[in-house]
């Protein structure tokens, strides 16, 4: 019985210590892959009202009028979410908001911005992480 006991104590104690390896017999982190990685793409479609950004982790974003919102989740729901969002409009600017806290440049640990507008070649593309308090920008 002592045993068994013991054997089963070694099974949990590995599962709970285990390192997954993706085309990799020697992972060298809790998820290892050595390939390409292919996340999930939403396109979201600008609207009168405000459009909240909720799914996915590259985010296509497409104004349909000059500063339309599109809302970040709060970061503090949402420790360690990252996400890349392109404005894919050549036409109109996109506004970017956050549903709480501030956005912070990379780098940069005062002055937190509420709103980033993202137009033409400025801002056209960015990635945002949440680091449970608020959201870090980079560009």
């Amino acid at each position: 019985m002592r045993a068994i006991i013991s054997i089963a104590v070694f099974m949990i104690c590995s599962i709970a210590y285990c390192q997954i390896g993706i085309n990799t017999a020697t992972p060298l982190s809790t998820l290892d892959i050595n390939g390409n990685l292919s996340v999930k793409v939403v396109t979201l479609i600008g609207s009168s009202s405000v459009t909240d950004i909720s799914d996915g982790v590259y985010i296509t974003i497409d104004p349909q009028a000059t500063d339309q919102e599109f809302r970040l989740p709060s970061p503090i729901t949402y420790p360690g979410r990252i996400y890349y969002i392109r404005n894919i409009s050549d036409t109109y600017t996109a506004k970017l908001t956050t549903a709480a806290a501030n956005m912070f440049f990379q780098n940069v640990t005062t002055g937190g911005i509420n709103t980033l507008y993202m137009y033409d070649n400025h801002y056209r593309t960015i990635m945002v992480v949440s680091d449970g308090l608020n959201w870090t920008l980079f560009d």
